[in-house]
């Protein structure tokens, strides 16, 4: 075997080596259930930059999914791969559109509980428009556009007026520039499964939110018998308010500790 192809098994090795070590941090308690984080539409994981590090501090192993946001079944996978790498029992955490996700990828033995924040919660059979039948659209929803290949972004006033209007405008500036387009066929296509029927659920209802109104937020929440709290935010309190939302996700960890 030649020096180029040693190397490339060495540099392989190492890759594979780093990756298995990265999978639980140090400091993280392998006893408690791991953090998986879905988020929505128009963001990405780094939308959850100020409540991973709460959730680390209290010896958590948690994992941002990053959503191709291209269809509900590529999400579904996407997410289903990050539960499946976990070590142990995972508390899956879902916002906005992340719900949908969560709701479908959550039936998995791994999946101990869920925990919406300001996201869809639909029944099995039921796509984002179905689960929003019978309430007013937020008004966010008007300042959504799309692109020659039918993918939705929200424009720069959307964002800072609707989607994060609790946010200064520096940060919502970062946010519309790095924003996670979504295929516009994704709010069309019907979750096969809902995993709140067999798992215990959280809800954080956000009484600001532009978004998602906070009456079809209390709705779905009541639907799927969620244990609910709210806070005054926007539709982004990760962002917001992210002391408030990780108390809701170590509220969801303690009680499927609890029950292990």
């Amino acid at each position: 075997m030649n020096i180029v192809k040693l190397a490339a098994l060495g540099l392989t090795a190492s890759i594979v080596a780093a990756s298995a070590g990265a999978a639980t941090p140090a400091g993280a308690d392998t006893a408690k259930p791991s953090v998986v984080i879905v988020h929505g539409a128009f963001a990405d994981g780094s939308d959850w930059a100020k409540v991973v590090p709460l959730l680390q501090a209290k010896g958590l192993h948690v994992v941002a999914v990053q959503n191709p946001l291209s269809s509900l079944a590529d999400d579904v996978a996407t997410a289903k791969r990050v539960i499946d790498a976990q070590p142990g029992k995972v508390v899956l955490v879902g916002h906005s559109w992340g719900g949908m996700v969560i709701t479908e990828a959550g039936d998995n033995p791994k999946v101990a509980g869920l925990v919406y924040v300001a996201a869809f919660a639909p029944d099995a059979g039921q796509s984002v428009g179905d689960v929003g039948k019978g309430f007013a659209p937020g008004a966010g929803l008007a300042h959504l556009v799309a692109d020659g290949g039918g993918f939705l972004s929200l424009t720069q006033e959307g964002m800072s007026k609707h989607f994060a209007q609790d946010l200064p405008a520096a940060a919502t500036a970062v946010m519309t520039a790095t924003q996670g387009p979504i295929n516009a066929k994704a709010f069309e296509q019907k979750v096969s499964v809902a995993a709140w029927k067999q798992k215990p659920s959280w809800y954080l209802v956000t009484e600001a939110d532009h978004m998602i109104v906070p009456e079809q937020q209390r709705a779905m929440a009541k639907a799927i018998n969620a244990k609910v709290s709210s806070v005054a935010s926007s539709h982004v309190p990760q962002q917001s308010q992210p002391a408030k939302v990780a108390a809701v996700i170590l509220d969801a960890v303690q009680a499927v500790q609890a029950a292990q």
